[in-house]
C-alpha cells in the first residue's frame, strides 16, 4: 500500500512538473531546461532551471537584471490563477497561497504554493520530490 501511495504521489508531481514546464512553453515560447517539484504536508514548491530566454539573456548580459525580474514577476502575477489550477488538479487541494521569485545566477525560479490545512496527515508525510525535464519525464520519490 505504502509503494502505490509513494507512485501516486510521483505521478502528482510529474504532472505538476509537466504543466509548469507546459505553462512556460506556452507563455514564452520555451519551456524550463529542467523543473523539479518537492512537496511536503501542506506545501509544494517547483524549482524551474534554464529558464531566460534570447532576450532576457541578452538584457542580463548588459546589466538590466532589474527589468529582467520586473517582467518575470509580472509575469507570474498574470499566471497566478493558471499555476494555482494547475496545482489544485494536481492535488485535489485548495491552494491558500502563491509566492514566486526568480534568482540570475545560478538561472532559477521558484513557485511556491501553500495548501489549506488537510486533517489527518501527521507531520513527515508527503514529502516526494518528482523532476521534469525538456526531453522527457523523470519521477522519484523519498520517503
Amino acid at each position: 500500500m505504502e509503494d502505490a501511495r509513494q507512485l501516486d504521489r510521483g505521478r502528482m508531481l510529474a504532472e505538476i512538473s509537466n504543466g509548469m514546464t507546459r505553462l512556460h512553453r506556452e507563455a514564452y515560447g520555451r519551456g524550463a531546461d529542467s523543473v523539479r517539484t518537492i512537496m511536503q504536508r501542506n506545501y509544494v514548491c517547483s524549482f524551474l532551471e534554464g529558464i531566460y530566454t534570447p532576450v532576457e539573456r541578452t538584457l542580463l548580459d548588459a546589466g538590466e537584471q532589474e527589468a529582467v525580474r520586473g517582467t518575470r514577476l509580472a509575469f507570474q502575477r498574470a499566471m497566478e490563477g493558471r499555476f494555482t489550477e494547475l496545482v489544485e488538479q494536481a492535488t485535489g487541494r485548495k491552494v491558500a497561497a502563491f509566492l514566486s521569485q526568480v534568482a540570475f545566477d545560478p538561472d532559477v525560479a521558484a513557485e511556491i504554493f501553500v495548501l489549506e490545512e488537510q486533517a489527518n496527515e501527521p507531520d513527515g508525510e508527503g514529502v516526494g520530490t518528482a523532476s521534469a525535464r525538456a526531453s522527457g519525464t523523470e519521477t522519484n520519490t523519498l520517503a
